[in-house]
């Protein structure tokens, strides 16, 4: 049967990324879906506000051209990526360094006259090595380890990593054949930006999942804003399948309440809301810890970096773990004449949170921030959820039968996590259902995180 305004086949309660995901998979399949949205747009946490011209993202989420569900997901194909330069620029000793292009060094060895070296060629270019000037990141012997370092990674299997040994990953990054300039100047800080966790208790085996990632493809963010995202997703399901402005009230297998619309009936579903939602839905599921993050948006007529970077703190000077100049990434972000600063900044926000990014932006950046604008802050207290050891990166989306769940709170706490559990739960309805999934399940165990 078509789907109508009071029955479908599956309700998704939620349409952030997760539940958008596997609305797509089931409606691919013929299966009629509902998805019910509370707010009065989709997106979830992926959500961007217009001010005066300016797109403004809420939260601090980037994305990585190597994520495999940007290119599986139906309708992602077509969701236009701007890309930082690759590797990241790192802030230490009052100077920018540019840090984790792994593939401009390889290019770089292979374009060496001394890339097939002799004993002689050896020589030559140790000695060239040895005289080049040290950085806070360490001489160029440290960066050329890791370079290797990561380009292992990047070549190592999923499974393989999440099989590893799991520890807090501070407790790992000195055994990663990785000099200790290194780790100190470059990783730190990427790892705290790409898991938002400053303290850097997240799993081990999440990191280098995060670390893979990072090796194999270009950090970016969707043109337009985060919201590109769910809302090209929500474009591209049949029309009437999302409802925004939605409160569930109570819900179970067969049917959910909802103060606006009265009782759709179904046969089965997914919860794809946050973690905290989904437990207040059905209580006994798991809340866990999360990781708060605060954005904040600046403006100037100037533009502080003209390339588009990715600017760490090496030396946690102030609140601010990263800064962009975002329209330098997408113009699009700001009307003409006009430069988008975004800088993130992991935990609490300080009582005095503009004054002391400010006074922090102007050190990373080398000028005055005293006539900068200050658009807009944004404060999410549960932005990322925890992914402390143990962490099982693959939690279970099937409930029973009839009963599913999904989000970066079941995978890993990334816009590819979402996207990825959204699949599996679409996948789990689909084989109770008695329909086979476009995708064996055997291949879902080697989507990188």
């Amino acid at each position: 049967m078509l789907s109508s305004a009071r029955h479908a086949d599956v309700v998704i309660v939620g349409a952030g990324a997760a539940g958008l995901s596997a609305a797509h998979r089931l409606t691919s399949a013929g299966v009629t879906v509902i998805v019910l949205e509370a707010a009065p747009q989709v997106g979830g946490r992926m959500a961007t506000d217009l001010v005066d011209g300016f797109r403004l993202d809420r939260g601090g989420q980037l994305l990585n051209t190597s994520y495999p569900e940007l290119r599986r997901t139906p309708a992602l194909d077509r969701l236009p990526l701007r890309s930082f330069e690759a590797g990241v620029l790192v802030h230490s000793d009052g100077r920018h360094h540019r840090a984790g292009d792994v593939r401009g060094a390889r290019s770089a060895r292979r374009g060496s006259p001394h890339a097939a070296w002799g004993v002689g060629g050896a020589l030559t270019a140790a000695r060239a090595l040895a005289s080049a000037p040290r950085t806070p990141l360490g001489g160029a012997f440290d960066q050329a380890r890791l370079a290797s370092a990561l380009g292992r990674l990047a070549a190592t299997p999923p499974q393989r990593l999440l099989a590893r040994p799991e520890l807090p990953t501070r407790e790992v990054l000195f055994t990663r054949g990785v000099p200790p300039r290194s780790v100190n100047g470059f990783l730190r800080p990427l790892l705290s930006t790409l898991l938002g966790d400053p303290e850097l208790t997240t799993s081990s085996r999440c990191a280098d999942l995060v670390l893979r990632g990072f090796a194999r493809g270009r950090l970016c963010v969707p043109a337009g804003g985060a919201a590109a995202l769910p809302e090209l997703l929500a474009e591209s399901l049949p029309p009437g399948t999302v409802r925004t402005g939605v409160r569930v009230t109570d819900a179970s297998i067969n049917s959910v309440s909802t103060a606006e619309h009265g009782t759709i009936t179904c046969r089965s579903l997914l919860l794809a809301t946050g973690a905290r939602a989904a437990a207040e839905i059905l209580p006994g599921l798991r809340v866990p810890d999360f990781r708060p993050v605060t954005v904040v948006h600046h403006t100037t007529p100037v533009s502080p970096l003209t390339e588009p970077a990715l600017l760490l703190d090496a030396e946690c000077s102030g609140p601010v773990a990263h800064t962009a100049v975002m329209s330098e990434v997408d113009p699009s972000r700001a009307p003409n004449g006009r430069a988008l600063i975004t800088s993130v900044v992991l935990g609490g926000p300080p009582a005095d949170l503009d004054r002391r990014v400010r006074a922090q932006l102007a050190a990373l950046y080398g000028t005055s921030t005293a006539e900068w604008e200050l658009l807009g802050v944004h404060h999410e207290p549960e932005a990322v959820p925890a992914m402390t050891p143990p962490h099982d990166a693959r939690r279970p989306v099937r409930l029973l039968c009839g009963l599913y769940v999904c989000g970066d709170h079941r995978d890993t706490s990334t816009v590819q996590g979402a996207l990825f559990s959204g699949r599996r739960a679409a996948h789990a309805i689909l084989r109770d259902f008695g329909i086979k999934p476009e995708i064996a399940a055997a291949a879902l165990t080697t989507a990188a995180a």
